[in-house]
């Protein structure tokens, strides 16, 4: 069976990376193709060093660092990859991976990290935070996102069947697309993590520091409880903006390797996150090391996260609500079991990913060699 993978950049190794990195694990003889591959050489043992095949945008001025400026030209280059001779056809999809054009002939499988988010529940919160919701530059923005959505729509039916990486996406898959996807949890290296029993006095988050991860949020809540110690870990383009209403009893401590922050899960009372995630890897990682998670009830927690037993989930993102919540935590902190947390996290797993993918895909692909009836006389096959 020959199977084409099919992703929409390569540029770094994140979550959905990690999805088609497990995919290739699964189906090693499997070629990749992408709109742009500019992944770092450090990285690309994540592909098995393969090279994908990649569209004209690869080529175009400054596509390296501003390839999403092209995104209008996007759906254009997806349908020029030519994926006609292979059996299957996987799609690891955010964008327009999705639209790439197969036949009759074959299966085309899309597992859909989200619908585009840009030009569908994120719409107006990204024309206001890129400053595009007025003005001449706004009134193009609009046009080329109507564009893409119209396209995304129309684009629906090329997948034979989608795969969700939670129920919360499912959900929008259904809203946007009218499709019903089955859901396999993406993969989450909890091997990586080890289960520490013994909890030390401080809580932890960590994240890129940007506005939709809300650690603003976090940080003003535990300003208020100086009696509760919290470290952060992570950077990004928000840190001076919450450094600034950090207080004692708050550390900052930027990025930090992988061995720290890993370091600092195992020890922490619990790991706080106060994203809406479309399914969220690092409140799973935190659990894999037997950390409780104080989260916010919206999104991909709500399926990682069991209320009560695993962590506490809260249901605004308001100071208010966390604090409640770190109460209630704080009241039943002795309740809450490292080995079944661990044993929750372990449901993420990449073996966990790969049998239901696989389980999947043989569902999925019709027989080889169909029933053409009894053999009569006189009749060879």
């Amino acid at each position: 069976m020959k199977i084409a993978i099919v992703h929409e950049w390569f540029v770094e190794y994140a979550g959905s990376e990690r999805v088609v990195e497990q995919l290739l694990q699964l189906y090693p003889d499997a070629d990749l193709f992408s709109v742009i591959d500019f992944m770092p050489e450090h990285l690309r043992a994540h592909m098995l060093h393969k090279s994908p095949t990649t569209t004209f945008i690869q080529k175009l001025p400054f596509a390296r660092k501003h390839y999403r400026n092209y995104l209008a030209l996007m759906p254009l280059a997806i349908e020029q990859l030519d994926v006609s001779a292979y059996d299957l056809v996987i799609s690891s999809s955010h964008a327009v991976a999705k639209g790439v054009i197969t036949h009759a002939g074959q299966v085309h499988i899309c597992y859909c990290h989200s619908p585009i988010r840009y030009a569908w529940d994120l719409y107006h919160q990204y024309l206001r935070e890129s400053g595009l919701a007025k003005g001449l530059k706004g009134f193009i923005a609009k046009s080329i996102l109507h564009y893409i959505r119209m396209w995304d729509y129309t684009t629906a039916n090329r997948p034979d069947a989608f795969v969700a990486n939670s129920a919360y996406i499912a959900r929008r898959i259904k809203k946007v697309y009218n499709r019903e996807a089955a859901v396999i949890y993406p993969p989450v290296d909890v091997e990586s993590f080890s289960l520490v029993a013994a909890k030390e006095d401080f809580y932890l988050t960590a994240s890129r520091l940007v506005p939709y991860k809300k650690v603003d949020l976090i940080v003003e809540t535990f300003a208020k409880q100086p009696d509760k110690k919290l470290i952060v870990i992570g950077d990004g383009p928000d840190f001076n903006k919450i450094k600034a209403k950090a207080t004692n009893n708050i550390v900052l401590m930027g990025y930090q390797p992988f061995d720290v922050l890993k370091d600092h899960m195992q020890r922490a009372k619990a790991f706080v996150f106060a994203a809406e995630e479309d399914f969220g890897i690092i409140p799973v990682e935190a659990q894999a090391c037997g950390t409780p998670v104080i989260a916010f009830g919206k999104g991909g927690a709500c399926e990682t996260v069991a209320h009560g037993s695993t962590g506490v989930l809260y249901q605004e993102q308001s100071i208010a609500s966390l604090s409640e919540a770190i109460s209630l935590f704080e009241r039943n902190a002795a309740d809450f079991d490292p080995l079944l947390i661990r044993k929750n996290a372990e449901r993420f797993s990449a073996g966990v990913f790969k049998e239901k993918v696989k389980d999947f895909v043989e569902e999925s692909m019709p027989d080889k060699a169909p029933y053409l009836g009894p053999r009569k006389a006189g009749l060879h096959r």
